[in-house]
């Protein structure tokens, strides 16, 4: 029996104090943790923080050699400069990956949420352990580290979905027909 090929997924959280990211491998059906963390820009200004997310990115990249990577989407926050903020560095994060060639997907919390506890509301304290039950780590990730490892495995889930329909179903004009 051939070995089913294996990918490997970045998962990012981004923020601007704290952007979390977690890299899971996938061959069918079984996920193996690789590595997670967190890059910590505090007391810095703007462009330190941002140009510090990259170059931290970038090293992450080069060290584990992800295939793709997954980010979560910006919410529209009630503070409009701390939505801008975040968008900011989630924008340095979305270039550190492009720069090194990897194809980028997007999910809103909510789905990333629903993909691994099973419902959009979750706490961060249901995430962090069902991270650590899927993932089947000896303790919970941190709460940075397990969102973005839960968006690895959200993108995991939806490329699967995705290539299960493809399979049974056909495509016209880029739509699947059912």
């Amino acid at each position: 029996m051939t070995a089913l090929p294996s990918r490997r997924i970045l998962g990012l959280d981004p923020g601007l104090r704290v952007t979390g990211f977690g890299i899971v491998d996938v061959a069918g059906s079984q996920l193996t943790y690789v590595t997670s963390g967190s890059i910590r820009t505090e007391g810095e200004g703007l462009p330190t923080r941002l140009g510090i997310i990259a170059h931290d990115l970038t090293h992450v990249i080069r060290e584990f050699h992800p295939d793709e990577a997954s980010v979560e989407l910006v919410f529209v926050n009630v503070n409009p400069t701390s939505t801008l903020l975040l968008g900011q560095a989630r924008g340095g994060a979305i270039t550190a990956l492009v720069m090194a060639g990897l194809p980028v997907y997007e999910y809103t919390a909510n789905q990333i949420k629903q993909a691994v506890v099973g419902h959009g509301k979750a706490q961060k304290t249901q995430v962090q352990h069902m991270v650590q039950h899927l993932l089947q780590l000896p303790a919970a990730p941190s709460a940075d580290a397990a969102d973005a490892l839960a968006c690895a495995i959200c993108h995991i889930n939806s490329v699967g979905s995705m290539n299960r329909l493809s399979a049974t179903h056909r495509r016209r004009g880029g739509r699947m027909i059912i």
